[in-house]
């Protein structure tokens, strides 16, 4: 076989993609072997893809594997492949298609995707920056409640042996809730907090582990705090008896 250096050396990154038939394949492999620069370039793409595979890789959403075989029915079929004789193009002419066509291709894929990752990486870095920023705004607002002139505080123990506080602040009209010891719930469970207003419980959001979180609602005029278990989405009013129900610190 007669070599065709500059189309031979060009099929790397194709051979990298396992983008070759049996017979290019055979052919990048003989001249793999005597040639190192094809060699470093072949484990450069390697290492490439897969850094890009990593970078740009995202659990689909649940909803996708339903909403791609809806769509199944409405996807035009290709016509069926009728035999045609083969033709005698050489593999050297082959090669030099395909290397001119892959090149091309490869180009346009790998803007394609530097372009993509950049829209990614800066989306990524949106969300990481707004989810700083609102863990700084809790942590700001939880500081300020338990460090607040006026607090009030009152401890408590739910039937599952956590130990759980309670600190207000009237001023601030705002209130947090600390537990400790607070078991795993079942899958498709968790806790949620409930304030007592003229007899009537309303949410006032979920504790998932133990840690300290700020009450969701008003706790002013609440006369008590519960603590119940309810399915993940929560419950507009409790569904089971409650873990833990203390008196509101006065």
């Amino acid at each position: 076989m007669n070599d065709h250096t500059t189309d031979i050396h060009a099929l790397a990154g194709a051979y990298a993609l396992d983008a070759l038939d049996a017979e290019e394949s055979d052919a990048f492999l003989r001249h793999l072997e005597r040639c190192e620069a094809c060699r470093r370039e072949v484990a450069e793409f390697h290492a490439t893809t897969a850094r890009l595979a990593g970078a740009t890789a995202k659990e689909p959403p649940a909803a996708l594997k339903q909403r791609t075989l809806d769509a199944v029915d409405g996807v035009r079929q290709l016509p069926p492949r009728l035999n045609t004789p083969p033709t005698t193009t050489g593999l050297g002419e082959r090669l030099r298609r395909k290397a001119l066509s892959l090149g091309l291709a490869a180009s346009l894929v790998a803007a394609t995707s530097f372009a993509g990752l950049a829209v990614w990486q800066h989306q990524e870095a949106l969300e990481a920056r707004q989810q700083t920023q609102q863990a700084q705004q809790n942590l700001d607002t939880l500081s300020g409640v338990l460090a607040a002139p006026d607090a009030r505080t009152i401890h408590g123990k739910a039937t599952n042996g956590a130990l759980t506080t309670v600190v207000t602040s009237t001023r601030q009209n705002k209130a947090v809730f600390t537990a400790t010891g607070l078991p795993a719930p079942a899958p498709g469970r968790t806790y949620q907090l409930w304030l007592q207003h003229d007899g009537t419980m309303r949410p006032a959001g979920f504790v998932h582990q133990d840690g300290t979180v700020l009450v969701d609602g008003d706790p002013a005029g609440a006369t008590a705090l519960g603590l119940t278990l309810e399915p993940s989405e929560g419950s507009p009013q409790p569904t089971t008896a409650p873990l833990l129900l203390m008196n509101m610190p006065a």
